[in-house]
């Protein structure tokens, strides 16, 4: 059987297990083709771990639910996929066909994860809350930039002084001249970036709203923020790449887009008319 994402994610993470749920991981590593069949009460009784225990588990690696967990891992053990976002992918024979096939699974499996992780409250209430705003900033490194950068993009859109920047010393002078109303938005799947806490601690000083965008509910940028959009954890450490996570993270920003145009969306037809006009101006 190949190795799964999920099944590295625990193997990864085991030493940080606590004892009860150490017993719930070794069971699911020797024995991951019964897990998609077997309910909570099932496994509590062949690992020795109590209920409780494995809903801690299944936090721990990323899902909310253990219904969650048996279907990301049916899902991989069905299509018999190799983690195809770790230096182990050198070790396969794999076709360029197939490799698409493979990121095109996982990019998917992220997306309907993410349906089931974030808080439908908490969507709601970033929406409300951007929509409300003036400025709205968005701050992420490496991958997490990508995102940011999309986001700048749309929110611009709308009608909002948005600004996007990986760079602390950039970012600080905005956050400056934002007011109580105003949101920053913090990407950071480990929740625990330097620049990203010393920014989000920064503007928690300024009083302003600040809307996490992370993989991790134990993380600091977690804690330390006003909305939480917890996206799945379905990242292995040794990564070649942020893929299915910045998957994840752009289709949020795609949600919190058209969530916001719906609500202020009556505003704004004339300015985007006009935007489509001058930009066929150039097709010409």
């Amino acid at each position: 059987m190949h190795q799964t994402m999920v099944l590295m994610k625990i193997e990864q993470q085991l030493s940080s297990f606590s004892t009860a749920e150490k017993k719930v991981a070794q069971y699911v590593l020797e024995n991951p083709e019964f897990i998609p069949n077997m309910t909570t009460k099932e496994l509590s009784q062949q690992a020795h771990a109590s209920e409780a225990s494995i809903v801690r588990f299944c936090k721990r690696v990323g899902v909310d639910s253990f219904r969650m967990f048996k279907l990301a891992l049916a899902k991989e053990l069905t299509r018999g996929q190799a983690y195809v976002n770790s230096a182990s992918l050198l070790d396969s024979d794999d076709s360029p066909p197939m490799l698409f096939q493979k990121v095109s699974s996982l990019n998917q499996m992220a997306l309907e994860m993410t349906f089931n992780t974030i808080s439908s409250q908490e969507f709601s209430k970033a929406v409300e809350t951007m929509s409300k705003a003036k400025k709205i900033a968005l701050f992420g490194v490496g991958g997490s930039f990508t995102s940011c950068i999309d986001g700048q993009y749309k929110f611009m859109r709308l009608g909002f002084h948005s600004l996007a920047s990986s760079d602390y010393h950039y970012m600080v002078p905005f956050i400056t001249m934002m007011g109580p109303e105003d949101v920053l938005i913090c990407m950071s799947t480990s929740g625990k970036t330097k620049e990203v806490m010393e920014l989000a601690n920064y503007a928690k000083e300024r009083g302003i709203m600040l809307i996490a965008i992370t993989s991790s509910n134990t993380s600091p940028l977690y804690k330390q923020s006003d909305i939480q959009l917890l996206m799945p954890d379905i990242e292995v450490e040794q990564r070649i790449g942020s893929i299915a996570s910045r998957t994840s993270q752009l289709n949020l920003i795609d949600s919190l887009y058209v969530s916001i145009f719906h609500r202020i969306g009556e505003d704004l037809l004339e300015a985007f008319d006009k935007s489509r006009e001058k930009t066929r101006e150039k097709r010409r």
